[in-house]
């Protein structure tokens, strides 16, 4: 289904990022896995797909620094060519009442999940569009559809997704290339982890299906945005929610 392809992994070392690096290999894609820091974790999700039908590599680079995606891009050109996915993953939380957030608060977190996403698909635009299915695909989240005490910063960064993806499509959609965006509940990675267990009982009343999501659940919705068979659907945000409300 992938073979030939070059996709684009922002944040893809792990949680969702990796679940979606893994499946788009093991349908014989080339995957770029970028990471900031977790140089070892990002090798593991490399060892992992290069077992598979497809290929990958590690590129580090902070998507908030415009520089080191520029960095990023030639290193992806020289080892794959252009890409043809660019799947903006990557993000961040500092999570605080809004009345105790710091404006350093709020910049990082615009910096990281909104700047990021602009510097990559800013620098990638051009594969992208080009691409005979040139596919952008940003990763929200329910947040984003609901707010969420304490998440005013990042509730604000998943909302402006939308946005940018509606607007992305309209600008890609001449050249046949698409954008979409997923917006997943909550999932069971690292970022739940550190949510008070009484916290996750209420949430998970919540959740009609009972359930936190799995980092697999949102990677088959990716999977099937980045191939052949969405190639109509275009500007569209999808919930992977369990059937909550928003």
């Amino acid at each position: 289904m992938f073979e030939d392809r070059t996709c684009l992994v922002t944040g893809g070392s792990r949680g969702i990022g990796r679940a979606i690096a893994e499946e788009l290999g093991g349908k014989g894609a080339n995957v770029v896995v970028n990471y900031r820091s977790s140089e070892a974790k990002a090798a593991a999700v490399v060892e992992a797909i290069d077992g598979t039908d497809g290929a990958a590599m590690a590129a580090q680079a902070d998507v908030a620094e415009y520089d080191q995606v520029e960095a990023m891009r030639d290193a992806v050109h020289d080892r794959f060519g252009a890409i043809d996915v660019l799947i903006n993953n990557a993000g961040i939380t500092a999570d605080k009442r809004f009345e105790e957030m710091t404006r350093e608060d709020w910049d990082r977190v615009i910096d990281v999940n909104l700047g990021g996403t602009f510097n990559c698909t800013h620098c990638f635009f051009e594969d992208v569009r080009s691409s005979e299915e040139g596919r952008l695909i940003n990763v929200s989240s329910v947040v984003g559809q609901q707010g969420n005490y304490g998440q005013a910063n990042y509730a604000t960064t998943k909302s402006g997704l939308f946005g940018f993806t509606r607007t992305l499509a309209l600008e890609l959609a001449s050249e046949g290339s698409t954008a979409n965006c997923v917006a997943p509940g909550f999932v069971d990675t690292g970022m739940l982890e550190i949510v008070p267990e009484r916290v996750q009982e209420k949430i998970l009343r919540r959740i009609p299906l009972g359930r936190f999501a799995r980092p697999e659940d949102v990677a088959g919705i990716v999977r099937f945005l980045a191939g052949e068979d969405s190639r109509y659907m275009t500007g569209q945000v999808l919930g992977i929610n369990g059937g909550m409300e928003w």
